[in-house]
């Protein structure tokens, strides 16, 4: 049975004929598969859905290929944590853009940030402890914490999607293993502040948990915003794991690289997850993410600024929407996370926008938000053109479907 047949299948559907553990059939399903068959039916359709960017690895990235095919031990296994080279120029990255001292921690490189997180969750926790998401939270997160036989402690942000801080010391208990952070968020465009951040990593340090800070979209910050890293705060090499990701600001998407910064202990724990589920990262990316980490500083600039450009009129598109949904502040990543204010289901409602205006979004309860109508729109992978064009579409919908 191939990947697209599988995901057409009901929850019930999959239980009733035994394919998989009750573990699983707790597990949400992926949502953008979903999406992407219901956009495949309808064919014209903008997708605002997956995030994604349109644009491509720098050229720096292809031409270290060259080097990898020189060596023909490159075919063979590399190290379980990474090539040295490349350890070595994340380190400088991590030092220079970060503000990160990596003599007190260990880089670990990963088939992307969700590996990552996967390998920081099975490292610290043991079945039935507790780890704390902020919704809406990202649907990898919870999908993997439910996996692990762990407990999602689901805490709500506020109205701007920001860090409620003391909702979330009240939720600490003796089974609490982790505190998770997103900033840049997805999916909402939030960027936490400073203060907040150092807060959550101050409550991890006193209570011996961890802050797993998931720094994906730290490249996409506008309007003055600021990224922080946690683990660049004074003593915060104990308990501090950042997760990052070439996915997104290189156009790395299918080549599946990411990084973590653990702690020292967690290095055996660590490699024993990797080592059995991936044995290395795949080489041939590695040395592409070489490259890419030393593109000239116009490479981000440009394409991150384009980015920036569609977000503005992203924005103005949307104003006319104001008395029929909010849409809070995102100066990070490239979602808006709108909260409609109609009496109807966010699933419903994007299968309506789709079966009938041909635009695409993702429904808010994939990311925890049941109690209300919420829609993540994603403007990152498409020309200014058509994300117009899209955005033009779903506020000509949800203008109809409010009447």
């Amino acid at each position: 049975m191939g990947e697209r047949e599988a995901s057409t299948f009901e929850k019930s559907d999959v239980q009733s004929v035994g394919m998989y553990s009750s573990r699983m059939s707790s597990v949400q399903s992926p949502i953008i598969p979903v999406v992407g068959e219901l956009i495949r039916s309808h064919p014209g359709t903008i997708s605002l859905g997956q995030g994604v960017v349109s644009y491509p690895p720098p050229a720096t990235a292809m031409e270290m290929l060259s080097q990898f095919f020189a060596q023909s031990q490159n075919h063979l296994y590399q190290p379980v944590e990474g090539i040295p080279r490349l350890i070595e120029v994340i380190g400088e990255k991590l030092t220079g853009f970060n503000q990160i001292d990596c003599r007190d921690r260990h880089i670990i490189v990963t088939a992307g940030s969700n590996m990552g997180f996967v390998n920081a969750l099975l490292a610290i926790s043991t079945p039935g402890d507790e780890i704390i998401l902020n919704a809406p939270y990202y649907f990898n997160h919870e999908m993997a914490v439910t996996m692990a036989s762990c407990q999602p402690v689901v805490v709500a942000t506020d109205a701007n999607y920001q860090l409620d801080v003391e909702a979330i010391r009240k939720a600490i208990t003796p089974k609490t293993k982790a505190i998770v952070t997103i900033s840049p968020n997805n999916p909402t465009g939030a960027v936490y502040s400073l203060e907040s951040l150092r807060e959550i990593n101050q409550i991890c340090r006193d209570r011996s948990i961890y802050h797993i800070s998931d720094e994906t979209y730290e490249y996409f910050t506008y309007e003055g915003a600021k990224h922080v890293s946690p683990a660049a705060f004074t003593d915060s090499h104990d308990q501090t794991i950042c997760l990052y990701s070439l996915s997104k600001a290189y156009g790395f998407a299918s080549w599946r690289i990411g990084y973590m910064v653990i702690p020292h202990h967690l290095l055996l724990a660590v490699k024993k997850v990797q080592d059995t589920i991936l044995i290395c990262p795949p080489v041939i990316s590695q040395y592409a993410a070489i490259g890419a980490l030393s593109a000239p500083p116009s490479y981000l600039q440009t394409n991150i600024g384009a980015i920036a450009q569609v977000r503005k009129e992203v924005l103005n598109l949307l104003a006319p929407l104001a008395d029929i949904c909010k849409i809070a502040p995102a100066p990070g990543a490239f979602y808006f996370f709108l909260k409609i204010h109609l009496d109807i289901d966010s699933w419903e409602l994007v299968k309506i926008l789709i079966q009938k205006y041909q635009v695409a979004v993702i429904p808010g309860n994939t990311f925890g938000m049941e109690q209300g109508c919420y829609l993540r729109v994603a403007y990152g992978a498409l020309q200014a053109e058509t994300a117009c064009e899209g955005i033009t579409r779903l506020v000509r919908g949800l203008r109809d479907i409010a009447k």
